[in-house]
């Protein structure tokens, strides 16, 4: 099962971005996977089901931390794709954070710190809506929001885009050290589909909320943002961080594509439920008798204040069966 999951996934992975070009993945791909919509959404179900079984393995461990990172433009399926990949884990063992414009504290500190601070917990599933990666793709598409950031005048360079890269790529370096499983995701959708899920948020009064004049007005700069995606993932792409370039047009095989992808990290980790030691195997086979012997107890107990219910007053008492 995971080396078929594996190959289905592969044509989507970057692990070296060094020859890395963002033309080379059509958003409207979807493999060699022959499947209608509801034949992927028997598929995902599936899916979910086994990264569930997965997912109590990891919180049963408490020893992985896993980062599952969603960056794309906007109407890309980000939400949705967490949404129905996530909707069979404990709720308990996954956290999920939206980053939004950065708040006056926020601006207050380095460019890492707000989503640092929000990393998972061992055993658990963190997922970033959105992530420290905007530093390089929003803030590099607007100039004006680095002057907002209170960086001192002298360090805002040239290169600070290739130092920001460094940063990010020593800080999921020391994060893959200190056990977390790191996948990326960029959701690759089109510009003509982007159009037509606008038009529908438009059309539609349930999906009127999700739309922004902002969103519209970023189209003008897509040719600006692709162009820093292509950079990102180039300069960031690592065995140890991967990106997935997921395609994007399609929401049922972007989902697969998703669901795949976290299903194999976590299989390749080689999950176990934590082993019991002697002690406590002796403390559990003590519990046991202790919970079997209880209801023995329980009802010698309630024999006993029935005989006793029964004799007359000052009578003695019945000697018990087969005494003397």
């Amino acid at each position: 099962m995971s080396k078929r999951i594996r190959k289905f996934v592969k044509p989507y992975l970057v692990t070296n971005g060094s020859k890395f070009r963002l033309k080379a993945f059509d958003p409207d791909d979807h493999g060699s996977l022959k499947a209608s919509k509801d034949a992927a959404a028997s598929l995902l179900e599936e899916g979910v089901s086994r990264l569930c079984a997965l997912q109590e393995k990891l919180y049963a461990q408490d020893q992985w931390g896993v980062l599952l990172i969603f960056q794309a433009m906007d109407a890309a399926g980000k939400d949705g794709a967490i949404k129905h990949v996530m909707s069979g884990i404990n709720p308990q063992g996954c956290q999920v954070y939206s980053f939004k414009a950065p708040t006056s504290e926020e601006l207050d500190h380095d460019f890492l710190w707000r989503t640092s601070k929000s990393l998972p917990e061992r055993g658990r599933i963190g997922i970033f809506n959105r992530s420290y990666y905007e530093e390089a793709l929003v803030v590099r598409v607007h100039p004006e929001i680095l002057a907002k950031q209170k960086m001192p005048t002298e360090l805002v360079t040239k290169r600070i885009w290739d130092e920001r890269f460094e940063d990010i790529r020593s800080f999921e370096r020391y994060l893959a050290r200190q056990g977390y499983v790191i996948v990326k995701f960029f959701l690759n959708v089109s510009r003509k589909e982007q159009k037509a899920r606008f038009l529908e948020r438009l059309e539609r009064p349930d999906k009127n909320w999700k739309f922004s004049l902002a969103d519209a007005h970023e189209r003008k700069h897509w040719k600006d943002y692709q162009e820093a995606y292509e950079d990102v993932i180039r300069a960031t792409a690592t065995k140890h961080a991967p990106w997935y370039v997921v395609p994007a047009d399609k929401k049922w095989f972007a989902r697969l594509v998703v669901a795949g992808a976290i299903y194999d990290a976590l299989a390749r980790l080689g999950l176990r439920y934590p082993v019991v030691g002697q002690d406590k195997k002796k403390e559990l086979a003590a519990a046991r008798t202790e919970l079997l012997n209880e209801g023995k107890a329980v009802k010698k107990a309630k024999r006993a204040e029935e005989r006793a219910a029964g004799e007359p007053a000052g009578a003695e008492p019945r000697p018990e069966r087969g005494a003397a």
